[in-house]
Formats: structure tokens, sequence, C-alpha cells
């Protein structure tokens, strides 16, 4: 099978698996588990014992005994075959799907769904949206305007507007099936795009629980930073970000956490950047990949002596996910910010905020020279700080410069 006809196969089923797995859930009784109730119900085992002993509720075993035994014998003998057969047959039946058979139900979800935006006047409003291309919303773009209920809000509400009649409820599942699988309900795919997400595709659980910060380990955590870079009395502590522009542009910025010394880092396109189309997992070609950001970091602080690049303090960008050769390359080690904690590298996010009046967002930050940027670094580190008694951080940072050259010759035999 050719790779496009897999993916629209894919697209098609709304990136859902239709079928049922070969093997089911441990929320099912498996084959294994009816053996071992054939054996016991034929111990004469109470079904509370039986229940125990698999670690199930009660009654899911009752169930089992009476729904799953077999019929053609003058007692409902259990077998632990035929009651395998039963469950594999059940699960195997065509169903009409609730949305399919019920009209009042599904006139009732798709209005929750798609149901327009009305003044107390009752006119329209809101704009139209572009047209379902099978795609996700629209990036930076209107979508139209909806009621937009979510299907757990739909599921619940029933209840509370239905509360005496059976056939108006539905679950959230079976009305998300509905979307993203076609031919499973009456539901059309065009409205995955009133949903909060707009995905066209539904993301499977498993992505969901994946970490998205692999790269950031315990013993890199802030927690296990030297005591001494907070109170800020020893130099040599340094927080970095990125300050991000437009079509994925980016300068990396460097704050010494003592005299608030900043460091401006180039990073240019790479070559073939707007000419290779861009792949998943496919090369860096920004500037800010992985690998360029630790050889750029390098480059820059192994300029400073050793006395002065005594750690680093990054937010969990990936960027920096290559910690670990960069640890190796410069005797620096790395530390990470807690997620959505900006005040543990406070005097690098108030930085990146002084510095977009030169780089303003929405701007294309490739287009400065390495010489440029190094001219805004030198102007900001000239400024008066208030917090360094109206010194500025290249002062500040110049005197403990010279101390380390003292301390060097001092030392020297």
């Amino acid at each position: 099978m050719s790779a496009p006809v897999a993916f629209r196969w894919f697209r098609h089923s709304g990136g859902m698996n239709p079928s049922l797995a070969p093997s089911v859930s441990g929320r099912y009784l498996s084959f294994s588990e009816r053996e071992e109730i054939a054996i016991w119900h034929a111990q004469n085992k109470g079904v509370r014992e039986i229940a125990r002993r698999l670690s199930r509720n009660p009654s899911t075993i009752s169930r089992e005994l009476r729904r799953n035994a077999s019929t053609r014998t003058y007692r409902l003998d259990y077998k632990a075959s035929i009651a395998q057969w039963h469950a594999e047959r059940r699960a195997r039946r065509t169903k009409i799907a609730k949305l399919a058979a019920n009209d009042r139900l599904r006139e009732y979800v798709q209005d929750r769904l798609s149901g327009a935006v009305h003044r107390p006047d009752g006119r329209l409003v809101g704009p139209d949206g572009p047209a379902w291309k099978g795609r996700n919303k629209p990036h930076r773009g209107d979508r139209r305007w909806v009621k937009a209920w979510s299907p757990e809000q739909i599921a619940n509400r029933l209840r509370v507007e239905y509360p005496d009649d059976e056939s108006m409820r539905i679950s959230h599942e079976a009305i998300y099936q509905a979307l993203y699988i076609q031919g499973r309900g009456a539901l059309k795919r065009e409205l995955v795009a009133c949903l909060r997400t707009g995905r066209a595709l539904r993301v499977p659980r498993s992505r969901t629980r994946q970490k998205a910060w692999a790269h950031v380990t315990p013993e890199v955590m802030i927690s296990e930073r030297p005591a001494e870079a907070d109170d800020r009395a020893v130099p040599g502590h340094w927080e970095g970000d990125l300050l991000i522009g437009l079509d994925r542009s980016a300068i990396g910025t460097l704050v010494e956490r003592t005299t608030r010394f900043t460091m401006l880092i180039h990073l240019p396109r790479e070559d073939g950047y707007g000419i290779i189309p861009r792949t998943k997992n496919g090369p860096a070609l920004a500037g800010y990949g992985a690998v360029t950001m630790k050889d750029a970091l390098a480059a820059a602080m192994t300029t400073l002596p050793d006395q002065l690049r005594r750690s680093l303090t990054w937010d969990r960008g990936k960027e920096l996910s290559q910690h670990a050769a960069f640890k190796v390359e410069t005797d620096i080690p790395v530390y990470f910010a807690d997620p959505h904690s900006p005040w543990q590298r406070g005097s690098n996010e108030n930085t990146n905020g002084l510095l977009r009046q030169y780089f303003p967002k929405g701007t294309d930050l490739s287009r400065w020279s390495a010489e440029d940027i190094e001219a805004v670094a030198a102007t900001f580190n000239s400024r008066p700080r208030k917090t360094l008694d109206w010194k500025t951080p290249a002062e500040a940072f110049n005197e403990h410069l010279l101390l380390v050259q003292r301390v060097g010759v001092a030392t020297t035999p």
C-alpha cells in the first residue's frame, strides 16, 4: 500500500481505528478470566468470591454468568469457550447509531454544536469562516461563530432538559465517534470545525500522555541549582531564553543574574531555509535547532573566564535539549525552570521585555546581523540600573572581570 493511500484512509477515519482491536482492553473480561470463572463456578464458588479473586465487581460476574452461559443445554452451564464466542459475537454485531435512528436527538446535537449566534433582535452575527477542506482550524484566522458546545456539555445537558425521556440520551464518546468516523452516526465531518480545538483528526490518548519535556530530567531541575545562585551574591550564574520573531526567526538572550549583563546570540538561518520543504522530524533550518543552539551558546560562553560561567538556567524549550553535550563541551551545568514559572527566571524575562523595544513581536529578526545585535547589546548594557546603584551592567560586569584577573595574577606561582 502506498503512503498517500494509507494517509487518505487515516484521514477518512478521522484519525481513529474504526475496526475492533484484536484483543479486548482490561475493561472487559478476557478469555483467561472466563476460564477461571468456569472452574470456580463448577466448584460452586459464590459470585462475590469469584469477583474478589478476579478483582472485579460482583455485578460483572453475575452478568457474565447470566448472559454468556450455554443456551443449548437443559441447564445454563457456563463454559469459557462458549462465553467468549457470545462476547465476540455481540461486539461484532452491527448496531444502528443513536444519532442515525433518533432524528430529534440528532437535531439537538447538531444545534448545540453548530447553531448560529444571534443578536437579541434575531439577526446573525460573526464571520462566515473558511470553507471546510478537511483541515484543522485556520491559523490566526476567523472561524464561524457557533454555539460550540462540547460533546460532554451536550451529553450532560440532555439529562437536565429531558430527565424523564430515556431516548434523549447519548454519551460524549458516541458524539465524538459520530463526528470523526464517517458512517458511524449521522453527523457531517465538517462539524468538527465547531469543536473548540477545531482538529480535523482526533488525537490518540497515548499521544496526550507523552512528555512534552522529555529532555528535562529530575537532576537538571532548578531545585538542584546551587543555593549561591539564588541570592545573586556570587556572579557567574546566567539565565537564558529566546526572542521569537516572524517566520521562525529568533535571537538568543543571556542575562547574568548578579550584574544583569546581557549577551545576545545571533542565530542566522541554516542553508536551505525557505528552499527545502519543511518535513516532520527533518533538519531544523530556522536557526535554533538543538545542535545549532548548543554550538552558538558554547561559542559565546566559552569566551568568559571559568569564574563567570558557573551555571545556566533555561526555559523548558526543546532548543536546549542538547544540554548534556553542552555541559561536556563547556563544563557549564544547565538547569531548567519549572513549568509555567517565569518568575524563576525573572531577570531574563524582564530583559526580554525591554529588548522588545528593539526587536518587536511580529517582525523578522533574521534580517539583523551579528554586528547589529551586538550594538544593541552594548547599548543595553550601558544603561544605568537602579538595582546596581545606578551603575551600568557593563561597569558592574567589568569590575568582576578585573577582580578575577587580579585573583588569577595573585595565585600565579
